[in-house]
């Protein structure tokens, strides 16, 4: 015989064998530690064991499929689903594509210029940073569609070696 109860805390209902009655377990639901209640006080029903289709158990049998009446496969979530008066508020703003931003006020081609980092090594100098402000000036701020880091692995001739650089990509309208 099974007991059915509900959770004090989070009221979900359970359904527990007579035998465990008077023990401490975790709700399924809330995780809360809750008493199981003894057979017949208030606010709890029995149930026997009796969903076993249309064929009736001989005395002392127990079901053909032991695990339908456990305790784990009679665990019901009752979840309360929050109910809004106004329309949800977008969370994640969606970007605008890129494509129609310069279809809307430009007829100019899209390009794209990458510049990378080894490329702008003259010397022992590192001029990446002029190179860039340089090439971004000339095409203007209005025209410039993005701007974009990449990093890029090479052969480096003289040790032999795969080297991870960096560089920038930038899309415009031009």
């Amino acid at each position: 015989m099974d007991i059915i109860f509900n959770c004090p805390e989070c009221e979900q209902e359970l359904e527990v064998d007579s035998s465990g009655a008077g023990t401490e377990i975790d709700c399924p639901s809330c995780g809360e530690k809750i008493l199981i209640p003894q057979p017949g006080t208030e606010g709890t029903r029995t149930a026997t064991p009796t969903d076993t289709g249309n064929i009736p158990l001989a005395p002392g049998a127990s079901p053909v499929n032991p695990i339908s009446s456990s305790a784990a496969a009679k665990v019901e979530m009752h979840l309360k689903v929050p109910v809004h008066a106004a329309p949800a508020a977008s969370l994640i703003a969606k970007p605008t594509v890129v494509a129609e931003i310069v279809s809307r006020d430009s007829d100019k081609k899209i390009r794209i210029k990458t510049i990378r980092h080894t490329d702008c090594i003259e010397v022992g100098h590192d001029r990446f940073d002029e190179i860039v402000s340089q090439f971004l000036g000339k095409v203007g701020e209005k025209n410039i569609v993005s701007i974009n880091s990449i990093n890029y692995t090479f052969l480096d001739i003289g040790t032999q070696k795969l080297m991870t650089e960096y560089g920038v990509m930038v899309i415009y309208k031009g």
